[in-house]
């Protein structure tokens, strides 16, 4: 079933039907298949088999249900992604909330400090910054076990929206408990079909809806329908109206469900029959 931490549309969201696609074959004896066909398994480096870390400290909740995956909203662009023991971080400020949460892999993007940190904590084991390092673009393949992490890069404007920084912007993808998460991080651009391809099919998408900043209203509904995914959470916005906008653009084609709530709990058996677009509130961990 579907778990919504302090949501009051929990109810009406029971009724989804699973869907019911067939997984590959497991790629691992703790992780449940996907069905994200990944692609990017043969453009990026080779995998890389990484231990988690020992301990998460005291600030994170509970683990999830078995291949079940957890994602609160922390802030802006900032998820807590849980599968597992296994406590993820996209576009990591090094603010999480109250107690001491180490996580075991952050993703960072660098379009301004609302996006990444020039000090992340030291006790982190995997800080994959999501832009060109000493000219070579960003190339992630990590299995953590009960998670993978990669990449697809894309280019990003200049300062003042002048100018491009070739792969300067990540789409980091998460396969966890038989899900594809995606990512888009600070989009400036829609993809080609290889960065599509590169992406595979998402079963849940985290989706800039500023409408400037990164891209124009249009082109990001028109990126979210092809990627069709069954879960589209909005993020980075300003203001109200904004969000509004997307919404009611998204509202032609999706279900639209205000949470009330910062998390989910998906899993693969009971992703929604209907695609649909859920808005979380930003918190902060406790």
């Amino acid at each position: 079933m579907l778990h919504m931490a302090l949501a009051t549309a929990a109810a009406s969201l029971l009724t989804f039907a699973a869907f019911a696609a067939e997984p590959a074959e497991p790629a691992g004896d703790s992780r449940k298949a996907s069905n994200c066909f990944a692609l990017a398994r043969g453009m990026a480096a080779p995998e890389q088999i990484m231990p988690a870390a020992l301990g998460g400290g005291s600030g994170f909740p509970p683990a999830p249900a078995p291949d079940h995956v957890r994602i609160h909203y922390l802030n802006h662009a900032e998820f807590l992604i849980q599968a597992g023991a296994l406590n993820a971080v996209t576009d990591y400020t090094g603010l999480l909330g109250a107690g001491d949460a180490v996580p075991d892999v952050v993703t960072m993007n660098n379009a301004h400090d609302t996006h990444w940190t020039a000090t992340p904590d030291p006790r982190i084991p995997h800080v994959l910054r999501g832009w060109p390092q000493q000219g070579t673009a960003a190339r992630y393949d990590l299995d953590l076990g009960a998670m993978l992490v990669r990449n697809v890069t894309t280019d990003t404007r200049g300062p003042f929206g002048e100018g491009a920084l070739r792969d300067g912007n990540s789409i980091f993808i998460f396969e966890a408990g038989g899900l594809c998460i995606g990512h888009l991080g600070h989009l400036h651009q829609v993809p080609d079909d290889a960065q599509y391809a590169a992406i595979g099919r998402l079963d849940v998408v985290m989706v800039p809806v500023d409408g400037g900043y990164t891209l124009d209203m249009d082109s990001m509904v028109g990126i979210v329908q092809r990627l069709r995914a069954r879960v589209v959470i909005p993020m980075h916005w300003f203001t109200d109206d904004t969000l509004a906008r997307f919404l009611a653009s998204m509202a032609q084609h999706y279900d639209v469900v205000e949470t009330g709530g910062p998390d989910i709990e998906l899993s693969q058996a009971d992703l929604p029959a209907t695609p649909t677009v859920l808005v979380l509130t930003p918190e902060l961990l406790p």
